[in-house]
């Protein structure tokens, strides 16, 4: 019996994924566990697997739809078998039999969703897309998508009415008529200078018309208009809401690297690897229990402290970035905080961060080093108050005991919300972290 393929809801807070992309065709063979499509949600792109051994049956939801979570969008089973549409995002009317068709009249067309005049009407990129490509008007399309949203079956099914599409009378001269037919005009589209359509007109609509081509063709080799990802629009959403909701300040300090440098040598030589950005969470998670501040939230009016550390550290993705949290980090050793990190990176750019690593953060890490920033401002990941950025290091001439010398200088810059965390205290924390960073045996005091 064939089984069929649901719209994963892959977190508490999905409500509905986009196809990204089907990793089978119809008729491939699919093997239980084998990755068959990516669905892309407004956190991160996951892959899915297949529930059971079979064919590919059908794809009920192609690439680029939209469909709520549990929605029905392919079918695996036994090669030949048939499937049923029920359970289709919009279950087309079963065939009827001969029997069936001579004894009940035909059913009317759908009729369209009734509109107002002018108004937008929501329907998907494809939908769009197929509609230009068919010369459709979108709001004479009846729309079956989630919350009425013309989809790309719509599109496709869609017949339109002779009267729709039979050309209006127009008044034009004889030989503009022949022009137009010859060349394929659409006299509705061409304005009269005088009453009726002459050949002047048309020659004007035609020099007209080219130059409007020749200018689009150029602006679309100059720009190119994509929509955003599901991923992008939901940073866009939380960078904006964090944007209104926290007046915030950015804090600028230089670390002297050098006995952190030796330090990660030290653990380096008894076969122990860890990054700078291991270090740091290990540092700043000591540093943020001595601060409650930088690890609380608000909400309505009331400050809210954490009693643990849930450390986030950004990950930059292809099409976005993501931000899974170490929880507990204050609790956990050096080593086991570096083998998490390195996880979390790896199913982030996998596509398979479970959604529990992807909410609860107390603060959050973000390193722009890599790329040699000097100094940024970054945004705070709500509902937290405060970020930490990490940038590049650097030898420096710096004095030291009165003695010029170099030394590895890395800056942070930490952004906080001023709403609860003071100027003196955001000072006081990049202090504590620069003390225990400069001085790592600190660690264990």
């Amino acid at each position: 019996m064939a089984t069929e393929i649901f719209m994963p809801k892959l977190g508490l807070t999905m409500t509905e994924g986009t196809i990204d992309s089907w990793k089978k065709n119809v008729g491939d063979t699919v093997q239980k566990g084998e990755i068959i499509l990516s669905v892309e949600t407004d956190k991160l792109t996951n892959d899915v697997e297949a529930d059971t051994d079979g064919v590919l049956l059908k794809i009920l939801v192609p690439e680029g739809e939209t469909v709520p979570c549990k929605t029905v969008i392919g079918w695996i089973g036994a090669a030949g078998e048939a499937v049923p549409d029920a359970g289709a995002p919009a279950p087309a009317a079963a065939p009827e039999t001969p029997a069936a068709a001579a004894s009940a009249p035909a059913p009317a067309a759908a009729a369209p969703a009734a509109r107002a005049e002018g108004e937008y009407v929501l329907a998907t990129p494809y939908a769009k897309k197929l509609a230009k490509e068919k010369g459709f008007d979108l709001a004479r399309i009846p729309a079956t998508g989630y919350k009425g949203v013309v989809v790309a079956r719509d599109v496709e099914g869609f017949v339109p009415s002779a009267a729709s599409t039979a050309a209006e009378a127009v008044k034009a001269s004889p030989l503009a008529a022949k022009v137009a037919a010859d060349l394929g005009i659409d006299l509705k589209e061409v304005k009269a200078a005088h009453g009726r359509i002459l050949a002047e007109d048309l020659l004007r609509y035609i020099s007209e018309t080219r130059e409007k081509a020749e200018a689009g063709a150029d602006a679309a080799e100059r720009e190119e208009v994509k929509p955003m990802s599901g991923m992008r629009k939901a940073i866009a959403k939380n960078m904006l809401n964090s944007h209104m909701t926290s007046p915030t300040v950015t804090f600028n300090l230089g670390i002297d690297m050098t006995e952190m440098k030796r330090y990660r040598e030290q653990l380096k030589a008894k076969e122990i690897k860890v990054s700078y950005t291991d270090l740091l969470v290990k540092f700043v998670a000591k540093a943020l229990t001595e601060f409650p501040l930088l690890n609380c939230s608000v909400e309505d009016n009331k400050i809210i402290y954490k009693h643990y550390v849930n450390m986030g550290v950004a990950v930059a993705l292809d099409n976005g970035l993501v931000v899974p949290n170490i929880t507990d980090a204050d609790k956990k050793s050096l080593t086991e905080i570096s083998a998490e990190v390195k996880e979390l990176a790896k199913l982030a750019r996998e596509g398979k961060l479970p959604p529990e690593k992807l909410s609860g953060g107390t603060f959050t890490i973000t390193n722009l080093g890599m790329y040699g920033i000097e100094s940024f401002s970054p945004i705070i990941n709500q509902p937290e108050v405060a970020i930490l950025g990490v940038n590049t290091m650097e030898d420096k001439v710096v004095v030291r005991n009165g003695e010029i010398c170099i030394r590895p200088i890395m800056n942070l810059s930490l952004t906080a919300d001023h709403r609860v965390v003071d100027g003196s205290v955001a000072a006081q924390f990049l202090q504590r972290v620069k003390s225990l960073m400069e001085n790592p045996a600190l660690i264990l005091a």
